[in-house]
């Protein structure tokens, strides 16, 4: 399963790029996220983080939480998660920058091949956790991220 989000942001590449490292500070700026706690933090800005969104359904909301090991690679530019906690354990993700006219072209790519249960795991992560949690919560984090970034 791969789920990709991108769009243009209207700002330059290094602001958009330091808003989605600060993922510690994500949940002050992004409505749907619960909390991020770093369980260990690197020199370069990464670790073991823990990290709670809601997936919002009309009125609902449903609360998910996953744990990753997250890399930044400040030269590339690039943020890569492994996803070692939770129903998505395994999941492979990079955040990825590119400067273009205008602004920055930013990518979000996960990878996965579904939770392991017998018989139904890539089919649930291919129709309902990929298109429906997956996407339903990226494509909010960039669309959060990019408004904080074009303010600037």
């Amino acid at each position: 399963m791969h789920v990709t989000d991108e769009r243009v942001v209207r700002a330059p590449l290094r602001t958009m790029f330091a808003l989605a490292c600060e993922v510690d500070r994500w949940p002050e700026r992004l409505a749907h996220y619960r909390w991020v706690r770093f369980e260990a933090r690197d020199a370069a800005g990464g670790g073991l983080v823990a990290m709670s969104a809601s997936r919002p359904f009309g009125r609902m909301a449903w609360p998910t939480w996953w744990t990753s090991e997250m890399a930044v690679d400040d030269a590339r530019p690039a943020i890569r998660y492994r996803h070692v906690r939770g129903v998505t354990r395994g999941m492979e993700v990079e955040w990825t920058f590119a400067e273009q006219a205008g602004g920055v072209q930013v990518r979000i790519v996960h990878a996965w091949n579904g939770p392991p249960w017998p018989v139904i795991g890539l089919t649930a992560a291919r129709r309902v956790i990929g298109p429906v949690f997956i996407h339903g919560i990226a494509s909010r984090t960039l669309a959060g991220l990019a408004a904080v970034a074009e303010r600037w």
